[in-house]
């Protein structure tokens, strides 16, 4: 979907990311340069460092006057921040293409998504990698 002026309001831009078990869609609109994680400023953000993450592609596009709001379902508190820098990142290249190539030379996985999952258990372990002990007695 792309911007398209009508009048003063954009056409929302909405973008989608992906990390393990969480799913992120960040939606992108005119506004004041808010940024919200699930209804929360990011300013109110409790972990730091996730905090920083979710910046990233916010900070290498510069100043932005766009209201971003992400929605984030699924998964533990990393797999949701890195769900949700994708989706930010995803949402901000669709509004300026000249973004998609910085963050592409910044980090690739601004825009491309990590498909590692976790491995499935195997019948008779106890972990998806462990073998059967084997006693010769």
């Amino acid at each position: 979907m792309l911007l398209v002026d009508e009048g003063e309001r954009m056409k929302p831009i909405t973008a989608s990311g992906k990390r393990k078990r969480a799913i992120a869609r960040a939606t992108l609109h005119t506004g004041t340069g808010l940024v919200r994680v699930n209804h929360v400023a990011l300013d109110a953000y409790e972990q730091a460092l996730m905090k920083l993450k979710i910046q990233e592609p916010l900070i290498l596009a510069g100043k932005n006057e766009m209201d971003i709001d992400v929605v984030v379902h699924g998964g533990g508190i990393a797999g949701q921040t890195e769900a949700a820098r994708l989706a930010v990142a995803r949402a901000l290249a669709q509004h300026d293409k000249k973004l998609e190539k910085t963050f592409l030379a910044y980090d690739r996985h601004l825009l491309v998504a990590d498909v590692r999952r976790k491995e499935t258990r195997k019948p008779n372990d106890s972990k998806a990698r462990a073998a059967r002990q084997k006693s010769y007695r």
